[in-house]
């Protein structure tokens, strides 16, 4: 299969940097599949989860935030606020930090407090079901 190189880049960190075969980004349209050759574009990535094959065939996953992706010349470059891979997740963290948001959410102290609370809400949802989902996928491939 053909490659093309990939910068998955967050604010504080590189989750991937090298050659792969395919990437799906989470986009307001849905998931966006992309592959070597791809004509050049620049679109919206939203929270959700981020998936990659490397050539070696392994298929990863992250949890990404808002963010954008751009395809230019067999280059693509991924830059997102936040990128964790599943197993960083800590599961417990994740659900205490949702269960704080929603009780953000209840107080309804301000707006700029409440829409806060609602991005919080969705990121660590977010980053509890790209979790589920990996544990659920390594399930099965053992």
């Amino acid at each position: 299969m053909s490659t093309f190189q990939v910068s998955i880049l967050a604010a504080d960190n590189v989750l991937y940097e090298g050659p792969c075969e395919s990437l799906i980004v989470p986009t307001l349209q849905g998931q966006y599949g992309i592959l070597a050759n791809h004509s050049n574009m620049i679109s919206a990535v939203v929270p959700g989860e981020l998936t990659y094959r490397i050539p070696d065939g392994q298929e990863q996953f992250a949890a990404v935030s808002a963010g954008l992706v751009k395809v230019e010349n067999n280059d693509v470059l991924v830059l997102v606020d936040t990128a964790e891979r599943p197993e960083e997740i800590d599961v417990n963290r994740a659900k205490r930090m949702a269960d704080e948001a929603k009780e953000a959410i209840l107080q309804k102290r301000s707006i700029r407090e409440y829409h806060s609370a609602q991005a919080t809400l969705a990121r660590e949802i977010n980053r509890l079901e790209v979790k589920r989902h990996y544990d659920d996928a390594k399930g099965r491939h053992m």
